[in-house]
């Protein structure tokens, strides 16, 4: 039996490491606290804490391994650029070394793209962010492929709860930014994990954008939910160039995971909330 290591089961990693286990893979999850680990305990795998920033307590788990894949999508919270340096440089050259020779999949993110004038992005285009928590997530991308890993690169997360755009439009802090031009690139938590999982049993390598089909400006995407649910359209305002990683505005292409056989249940932030009214009514609250 196949066997799979996650480092990080939250949001995403939790989603992930049931979709491994229902595809028959020997599954062992890693969360960074006893508390957090001692609340999983009713999944269908052994669910155990370790400080993946930190090598001895990597190391004092060896004897978990060997492993057929490591996936690497534990989180930083809402930390900076040290929290980066420690959960995800440092995590990685970690589960690398300890648990060699299995391949690491590490969660990037489609903010190392920098582009700011609305074109089409690819794997193969520049991507220089200019904050330094962003040239963290380039350095350890680095890394990953240099170790024959696996980097996704993960547009903007939403799915079962979570939505933050839903959030904002339906408690009336959403803004237009701007013309309202700016794109933007989602991706749905399920079909993260479909991605992922996809990726490490095809053995592919190297880097993959991971995000639905459909890019959608951001204005049309309010206009098309104030139509839906008969709701003003958010009031324009200035565009926030504080966020965490930087103002950007791309379009991300996933066709180079799409030519590897991976088709997303949700081609569009449109269909998920056309076809889930969980999602909606989650946001509501």
């Amino acid at each position: 039996m196949a066997r799979v290591l996650i480092a990080g089961c939250g949001f995403v990693g939790l989603a992930t490491a049931r979709l491994f286990a229902e595809r028959g893979w020997e599954v062992i999850g890693c969360t960074h606290s006893e508390e957090s680990a001692a609340k999983l305990a009713a999944e269908p795998f052994r669910v155990v804490s370790c400080n993946i920033s930190d090598r001895a307590a990597v190391e004092a788990r060896t004897a978990l391994g060997p492993f057929d894949a490591l996936v690497h999508c534990a989180s930083s919270g809402r930390g900076g650029a040290e929290e980066y340096r420690r959960v995800y440089l440092e995590g990685s050259r970690n589960l690398s070394a300890v648990f060699a020779p299995a391949p690491l999949l590490f969660t990037s993110s489609t903010s190392v793209y920098a582009q700011t004038d609305g074109e089409w992005v690819t794997e193969e285009s520049p991507a220089e962010p200019a904050r330094e928590t962003g040239r963290l997530l380039r350095e350890t991308e680095e890394l990953v492929v240099a170790q024959n890993g696996i980097v996704v690169r993960l547009a903007g997360i939403y799915g079962p709860g979570r939505s933050v755009l839903l959030r904002k439009f339906f408690d009336g802090t959403a803004i237009i930014e701007g013309d309202g031009a700016k794109w933007i690139n989602q991706a749905h938590r399920d079909d993260i994990a479909s991605a992922i999982v996809h990726l490490i049993e095809t053995r592919a390598r190297g880097v993959f954008n991971v995000n639905d089909d459909q890019p959608l400006a951001q204005r049309d995407l309010y206009a098309w939910l104030a139509e839906r649910f008969a709701q003003p359209l958010p009031p324009s305002g200035p565009i926030d160039l504080n966020r965490k990683r930087g103002w950007t505005n791309k379009r991300v292409s996933n066709a180079k995971l799409r030519a590897l056989g991976w088709t997303p249940r949700f081609p569009s932030f449109f269909d998920a909330v056309a076809s889930d009214p969980a999602l909606v009514q989650n946001a509501r609250v």
